[in-house]
C-alpha cells in the first residue's frame, strides 16, 4: 500500500488541537509548524481525514517540495515532481492558489502560470501526448512559497472543510465551523457538562458541541472532490469510512446545550441549521437577553463569540456589553466561560482578568480566547 504524506492547514494558534486530533486517529504526525500539521498515511486516511477531522480547514496531498529563487528554478522544480503518480491522462488539473511569504517570487498570478506549464510538459512526456482533454476528475493544486521553499500539494477535499453542509442560513459575521470546533476543543467541556452560548447567530457553536458530544462525524453530509480519485482510492475505502462515522455515533443522547440570541432572524436561522445538522434534538434555541442570562444548575459552560464592533455594521456600545456579560457571569459563579472576540478591552468591561488568554487569527482579524474556568464538580459518589 502507497504511504503519502498530508498537509492539514488550521488557524493560526490552534496546530495543537488538530495535531491531537491526527493522532487520535492514529496517523503518524511528521511536522507542526504555524497554522499547518504535516502528516502520513495509506489512501484511505484521505477518506477519514476528511470525514473525521473538526479543526482543519482542507486536506492537501502533497505533491512534493524545493526551493526556488527564480521563475526557471519553479518551473524545473514543479517538472520533477512525479505528477504522473497522482493526475491520470484525462484529469483536469490547475494551480487553485499560490500564497508567497518572503520569498523572491512573489507574484501568485505569475507562480501558478509556470507551474501550469511545467505541470503540461511533465505530463506530455509521461502520457506521449500533445493535448490533454481535460475531462475527469479535478486536481487543484495549492501551492505556498515560504522563505523560498516552494510546497506543492493537491487538494483532496474541494470547498473548505468548514463547509460541513448544514449552515444553510446565516447571520452576520458567523464564525467559522472548524474555528467553533477548535475553540470548544479547547475547553474541558464534555457531553456531560451544561453548554450555553448567549450570542449564538446561525448555531454554530451550538451545533459544534452536539456534533463533538454526540460523536458526529462532521464530513458526514457532504462530499469530497478527491472521491472520484478512483486510481488513488478504492471506492470501498470511502464506504469503509462513512460506515466507521456512523458506527461510532452516539445515539439516544440527553444533553444540555443552549443557544440564545436577541435576534429572532437569528434564532430562525440557528434552529434551521441545527436540523440540517441533524442535531435539533440535541439544542434548545431561544430568543433571549444578555440580561436574561441565568441557569438554575451549576457547573455549565458559556462558549461564545459576542459581538467587537469590527465585525458588525451597528455601532455597539462595547463597554455596556461587556459589562453586561461579566454581570450575567458573577450571578453563574460556579460556571466557566471561554469568549473568543477581538475586542481588546473585553477583561476590563467584564470586570475580572482571564486565567489565560490564547492569541487566534480568525482570517486577517487578531481575536482573544479568553478563558475563566471555573470549579470542577465534585465526584459523584459511587
Amino acid at each position: 500500500m502507497d504511504n503519502y504524506e498530508f498537509i492539514a492547514p488550521c488557524h493560526f494558534g490552534l496546530e495543537a488541537v488538530l495535531k491531537k486530533e491526527i493522532a487520535n486517529l492514529g496517523y503518524t504526525i511528521t511536522k507542526v509548524e504555524d497554522g499547518k500539521v504535516t502528516f502520513t498515511g495509506g489512501s484511505s486516511a484521505i477518506c477519514r481525514s476528511n470525514i473525521f477531522l473538526r479543526t482543519t480547514e482542507r486536506i492537501l496531498l502533497k505533491a512534493g517540495s524545493f526551493k526556488a529563487t527564480t521563475f526557471d528554478e519553479l518551473f524545473e522544480g514543479t517538472k520533477a515532481l512525479p505528477w504522473e503518480k497522482f493526475i491520470p491522462s484525462d484529469g483536469r488539473f490547475w494551480v487553485t492558489k499560490a500564497t508567497s511569504v518572503k520569498s523572491r517570487l512573489f507574484s501568485p498570478s505569475d507562480i501558478q502560470s509556470v507551474m501550469k506549464k511545467a505541470m503540461v510538459e511533465r505530463l506530455k512526456a509521461q502520457y506521449n501526448t500533445s493535448w490533454f482533454k481535460e475531462d475527469g476528475a479535478d486536481f487543484p493544486v495549492r501551492v505556498t512559497v515560504m522563505k523560498d521553499e516552494v510546497t506543492v500539494g493537491i487538494d483532496t477535499s474541494g470547498a473548505s472543510l468548514h463547509k460541513r453542509g448544514y449552515r444553510l442560513a446565516t447571520v452576520k459575521a458567523p464564525i467559522t465551523e472548524t474555528l467553533a470546533a477548535a475553540l470548544i476543543m479547547l475547553t474541558p467541556w464534555n457531553r456531560e457538562r451544561i453548554f450555553v452560548d448567549p450570542f449564538c447567530g446561525s448555531g454554530t457553536f451550538p451545533i459544534e458541541a452536539a456534533l463533538i458530544g454526540a460523536n458526529i462525524a462532521p464530513g458526514l453530509n457532504r462530499s469530497f472532490v478527491a472521491e472520484k480519485w478512483t486510481h488513488i482510492i478504492p471506492k470501498k475505502e470511502w464506504y469503509d469510512a462513512v460506515n466507521e462515522a456512523e458506527d461510532l455515533i452516539i445515539r439516544d443522547l440527553k444533553m444540555d446545550i443552549q443557544g440564545y440570541d436577541i435576534s429572532n432572524n437569528a434564532i430562525k436561522a440557528a434552529i434551521e441549521n441545527s436540523r440540517n445538522a441533524g442535531t435539533d434534538h440535541l439544542i434548545h434555541f431561544q430568543r433571549r437577553a444578555l440580561s436574561q442570562l441565568s441557569h438554575r444548575k451549576k457547573y455549565g459552560f458559556i462558549v461564545t463569540n459576542p459581538p467587537y464592533g469590527k465585525r458588525l455594521d451597528e455601532t455597539d456600545d462595547m463597554p455596556a456589553l461587556y459589562r453586561e456579560l461579566g454581570k450575567a457571569c458573577q450571578n453563574l459563579d460556579s460556571w466557566s466561560m471561554y469568549i473568543i472576540t477581538a475586542y481588546e478591552q473585553a477583561e476590563k468591561y467584564i470586570g475580572k482578568k482571564a486565567a489565560k488568554n490564547r492569541k487566534i487569527y480568525n482570517g486577517m482579524i487578531k481575536t482573544y480566547f479568553y478563558q475563566y474556568p471555573g470549579p470542577k464538580p465534585p465526584r459523584r459518589l459511587e
